[in-house]
């Protein structure tokens, strides 16, 4: 018997018991279907928190610490110099540019209503190394900055709240800052809680009117050249700035370098090890079909007993019977692991067409199917069939001609 009359005898096994076969295989389907599917959403959420994060994954924040450092002497504030000396292009040939910013808590309000934002007094370049774009209106310029102008741009849930939810309605109105009054000139547009409640203004207008002076920030935002650069920018602050500080131990260090690339790095990994996890545990129904491959098999091969027996007695070897068995147990197992595929990456389509309609949040989500995942949970459905089929089918093949005819 050559394969492709194997194949038709499974085919029409199948055929010949089609709810039976549909039940054998349902446990390779969820198994196959639920490994792609599993992957995909979590590939999914890796590219869409890196394309939302990857524009600031070159920035590098530094803050002074908080409190003093044992056995050290008291930390110094961020300052002016600092700034400077962090611009210096001969000190720092790995940053592409420093922000400096000072930020607080205020009361923000109309003559209805009042809102407590986080005002946060920048440069004019804070909106672009940000990554951040304007809902309305626009960003105070360098001008503005040099003549400490009271303006102030507003986070959509400040601006919401004072004025409504259309964007527009806030500018050329005035808010009261800390009593003092300012003009809005602009709205920027959502990225998320706690970016949506910030109020900002040129730096030295916040120090003047609501922090009351002096030279300090308490933020300094860096921009590395680009990502690859981080961590030589990050060696260049701590060099400076310890410099600057008098900082001998690194231990003793009064002030803090937080990178966005390193969580992002951090975050993926976790998140591939949570995907593999899943994954995992979706594989264990695999298991569950290969018993009901494995019981299918043997109930195929008892009810089929006087066949193999009338076989064997005309002349069949025990490797035909063994191989057509195998073979019903491949294709068993094949089609299940093929339907599986197809329900696999049907969901993932799916979802990715839907995503959008959950908000803005999952605007960019999209299930992404691997090749990898796909190609593992077919050879996995494949090696079920060789592995389950094994034993009922070198049972059949031992069966000798005689006990076959008689059996009932």
């Amino acid at each position: 018997m050559n394969l492709r009359e194997a194949l038709r005898i499974a085919l029409r096994g199948l055929r010949a018991n089609r709810l039976r076969s549909v039940l054998t295989m349902l446990g390779i389907i969820i198994g196959v279907s639920s490994v792609i599917l599993l992957v995909a959403i979590g590939n999914g959420v890796q590219s869409s928190v890196n394309e939302k994060i990857q524009p600031l994954a070159n920035l590098i924040t530094i803050v002074p610490s908080v409190g003093n450092v044992p056995g050290g002497a008291p930390p110094k504030d961020l300052i002016d110099a600092d700034v400077a000396a962090l611009q210096d292009p001969a000190l720092s040939r790995h940053v592409a540019a420093v922000i400096p910013a000072t930020t607080g808590k205020a009361l923000t309000e109309t003559d209805a209503y009042r809102f407590r934002a986080t005002v946060v007094g920048s440069t004019d370049r804070w909106l672009e190394v940000n990554n951040q774009d304007m809902a309305a209106g626009s960003f105070f310029d360098e001008a503005q900055v040099r003549s400490t102008a009271r303006v102030v741009v507003l986070g959509p849930s400040v601006a919401s709240y004072l004025f409504g939810t259309d964007p527009t309605a806030a500018l050329s109105h005035t808010v009261r800052i800390n009593r003092q009054t300012f003009r809005v000139i602009g709205v920027m547009q959502s990225v998320g809680e706690p970016g949506d409640s910030v109020a900002v203004m040129p730096l030295n207008t916040a120090r003047r009117y609501i922090f009351g002076g002096g030279d300090k920030v308490n933020q300094i935002i860096v921009q590395a050249a680009e990502a690859a650069a981080v961590p030589a920018a990050e060696n260049d602050v701590m060099r400076i700035l310890s410099e600057r500080h008098r900082i001998k131990d690194p231990a003793n260090r009064d002030f803090e370098v937080q990178s966005l690339r390193s969580r992002l790095d951090t975050f993926n990994q976790i998140l591939r090890i949570l995907t593999l996890f899943t994954a995992a545990v979706a594989a264990i129904s695999l298991f569950v079909g290969a018993i009901g491959v494995l019981n299918i098999m043997l109930v195929s091969v008892t009810e089929r007993t006087r066949e193999i027996g009338i076989r064997k007695a005309i002349g069949a070897t025990r490797r035909a019977i063994l191989e057509q068995f195998l073979i019903e147990s491949l294709v068993l197992a094949g089609l299940g692991g093929v339907i599986g595929i197809l329900v696999g990456v049907g969901l993932s389509i799916l979802g990715a067409t839907v995503a959008p309609a959950f908000g803005p949040t999952f605007a960019t989500f999209a299930p992404a199917v691997t090749i990898s995942s796909v190609a593992i949970s077919f050879a996995i459905s494949l090696a079920i069939g060789l592995i389950a089929g094994g034993y009922p089918a070198n049972r059949a093949a031992r069966l000798r001609p005689i006990e076959a005819l008689r059996f009932q």
